[in-house]
């Protein structure tokens, strides 16, 4: 346990965080962006994959650059971890919002901070994952 502790105040992390932010505007910017050609629904689920990508591409060439592995291999892992990271948003997100929030009488902005909370659980997970199991040096 204190390994992985011990890697959140890596240089990698670091990077992992900075990476990740990026790929996140590049997500939100191209929502926008679509929303002009397509529904909303379609424009978030499109720019979400754009998004993705773009972590992809960059988690490869900054963050884990050591890694060893074919990248289409790393891109069904890297797809993988974000599944269950999308479904850790979800979950913690909900229960905030729709449950521990109302229970301590918060009801002003409570499914936008529920979120970004929800949004911030996955990164130490994600992290993890991405380090030993899709950029995984062995």
């Amino acid at each position: 346990m204190k390994k992985y502790l011990g890697e959140f105040m890596s240089k990698d992390f670091y990077k992992f965080i900075l990476t990740g932010g990026f790929a996140a505007i590049v997500n939100f910017i191209a929502r926008i962006l679509l929303n002009h050609i397509m529904s909303f629904v379609w424009a978030v689920f499109s720019a979400y994959i754009i998004g993705m990508v773009v972590a992809f591409v960059l988690s490869r060439m900054i963050v884990f650059q050591q890694s060893i592995g074919k990248a289409s291999k790393q891109f069904i892992y890297f797809t993988i971890v974000n599944i269950i990271a999308v479904m850790q948003t979800v979950v913690v997100s909900v229960l905030l919002a729709d449950y521990v929030f109302p229970y301590i009488g918060l009801w002003n902005h409570r499914e936008a901070i529920a979120h970004a909370v929800g949004m911030g659980i996955p990164i130490l997970s994600s992290f993890l994952g991405h380090k030993y199991i899709t950029f995984a040096r062995t």
